[in-house]
């Protein structure tokens, strides 16, 4: 079975993602074949392609993709040829016309979601499903503050987290952004462009500050985030769109308030195959019900990966961003 594929082989700009043509094996014991209609782009991608989480090179990019079984391997029973199925996580090759899979990372697609649909929401909902379920439990009347509340995380977040009972308050870059996350449940939204943050949050919380902030900003939020918190507050630190954070010192914590920090990731909190599929059976209860809505800003081919990479490191992006074989 003869594959494209996009690879890098070496960390850079989005100039290096090369399209290749390889001759895929037939899926080993545990594997699958899948041929993919749809392919979530997500800020991880970016993190393999630069270098900023290292990877062996040469490799492939990419954590989630949607398509159909087209083969099953020796002792494979979760799914069999002919499903719709969707997977994220695990390692990196996701930019590819088919792939094979592990079975145990996949979860088939319920009925009256689509494979787009599936695709932009399955890494970033458990994403949001782990942040407001497990690693901080939201609560009814709680107030919370995610940065880059427009984005494809953040359009989830709001709606979830109002879901919750929580006033959700985003914080994003200009007024169609604004709009956009006022649209998908947040209560409060702030103009990082043209208000202060902290100021506003202030005003807001009646000047107690949040029990709770996320941020998947990273350097250029730091100080934001930690000023915004309340008394034993937490920090959820999830990304590093603008680089890493400051190293914590636990002097600060202590001083600013007897603060925790925390750096999770989806790879911990799915470990399990029993937590992946309670985590996505989450996510698409939360989608079928109508609950929560994806918004799928940009369709881009798999061949112009480079341009979406551009686009979403450039701040030109909305919500949830596909590539499609």
């Amino acid at each position: 079975m003869q594959a494209r594929v996009l690879r890098v082989a070496a960390p850079g700009g989005p100039d290096v993602l090369k399209p290749e043509s390889v001759i895929l094996p037939a899926p080993a014991p545990g594997e699958v074949r899948v041929r993919q209609t749809a392919i979530g782009l997500n800020y991880l991608d970016v993190y393999h392609r630069s270098g900023l989480y290292p990877l062996p090179m040469p490799t492939g990019v990419g954590s989630e993709a949607a398509g159909i079984v087209e083969e099953i391997g020796p002792g494979v029973s979760l799914v069999s040829a002919g499903d719709r199925v969707v997977y994220a996580g695990g390692p990196p090759g996701a930019y590819a016309s088919q792939r094979n899979v592990e079975a145990a990372r996949l979860v088939v697609i319920p009925d009256g979601v689509t494979d787009e649909l599936a695709a932009a929401v399955m890494l970033k909902g458990m994403t949001v499903e782990y942040l407001l379920n497990r690693c901080h439990a939201v609560k009814p009347g709680e107030f919370v503050l995610f940065h880059a509340a427009a984005g494809g995380v953040g359009l989830l977040a709001g709606q979830w987290g109002r879901r919750l009972g929580a006033t959700m308050i985003g914080v994003a870059g200009g007024g169609d952004k604004c709009r956009l996350a006022r649209e998908h449940g947040y209560e409060e939204v702030v103009d990082r462009t043209s208000e202060d943050v902290v100021e506003r949050v202030k005003a807001i919380t009646g000047g107690a500050g949040v029990p709770v902030v996320y941020d998947s900003v990273g350097k250029a939020t730091f100080d934001v985030s930690i000023a915004c918190l309340a008394p034993r507050g937490l920090f959820v630190s999830f990304g590093t769109t603008t680089g890493a954070p400051p190293p914590v010192e636990a002097s600060a914590l202590q001083k600013r308030g007897s603060l925790y920090f925390t750096r999770p990731t989806l790879v911990i909190y799915t470990a399990r195959r029993e937590e992946l599929v309670a985590s996505a059976t989450a996510v698409f209860d939360m989608v079928t019900r109508g609950v929560i809505t994806v918004h799928i800003g940009a369709r881009y081919a798999l061949a112009d990966a480079a341009r979406a990479h551009a686009d979403l490191e450039g701040g030109r992006t909305v919500g949830s961003s596909l590539l499609i074989p």
